[in-house]
């Protein structure tokens, strides 16, 4: 029996791992690593929460509720989920990826609780919707809005420079914040922006690079 219940261990730990690499292929905080213990450790729980007490519920005098275990799972995933949530230079990150936790929390719970088609079949929602949602598939486009980390050189007007480019092209600038960093001599300007509905930031990137006065451009 007890092999039932590491197979639910196993699984739930896979699951979280397809999730984790997503994660960590897009150079999120939290990784394969992360993701597979908060699943394993998640089936874990619910498994003791209803199966370790079989022995002493229902005696005369023992008054347990197992599932308050399970319940705690929940909010134990809440505080490290919100560990993932920082500001960075006025800019918050890390809600996906704390979100992601969270869900795969769930996923282990419902796996550890012998609903294999409710683990599984999440896991593959989340895959698919990430996916998607990553890829801008056309019925979904409008406005964007995309936060975009640029190093510039430490020259006068470099950054009047990216805002003129910006405003030429109707793309709206949402806020920004510019640091001058001291290892490289360069400017650091973390800018959020709006794109029309039909742009697509991996057009814009290259554009933005020819510049003499960048040096590097990535999408947070």
């Amino acid at each position: 029996m007890e092999f039932g219940f590491l197979l639910r261990v196993v699984l739930a730990g896979v699951c979280g791992m397809c999730i984790g690499y997503e994660r960590k292929s897009r150079m999120k905080e939290a990784g394969i690593r992360t993701h597979f213990v908060v699943a394993v450790g998640a089936a874990l729980m619910v498994i003791i929460s209803k199966y370790g007490f079989e022995d002493i519920i229902g005696k005369n005098g023992v008054g347990l509720d197992p599932s308050r275990i399970a319940a705690q799972v929940v909010s134990g995933v809440g505080f490290l989920g919100a560990g993932m949530i920082f500001m960075q230079r006025q800019m918050v990150k890390g809600l996906t990826t704390a979100a992601g936790i969270w869900s795969t929390a769930g996923i282990g719970m419902a796996i550890g609780a012998d609903l294999y088609i409710v683990g599984i079949g999440t896991t593959i929602l989340i895959l698919v919707a990430q996916k998607l949602l990553h890829s801008r598939i056309n019925w979904l486009e409008g406005p964007k809005t995309e936060q975009l980390s640029i190093r510039l050189t430490d020259e006068p007007g470099a950054i009047d420079y990216i805002m003129s480019f910006l405003k030429e092209r109707d793309i709206t600038v949402l806020q920004f914040h510019t640091e001058k960093l001291k290892e490289s001599s360069e400017l650091a300007l973390d800018i959020s922006i709006k794109l029309p509905g039909d742009y697509k930031i991996e057009n814009i990137i290259p554009l933005i690079q020819l510049s003499p006065l960048v040096t590097v451009v990535e999408v947070q």
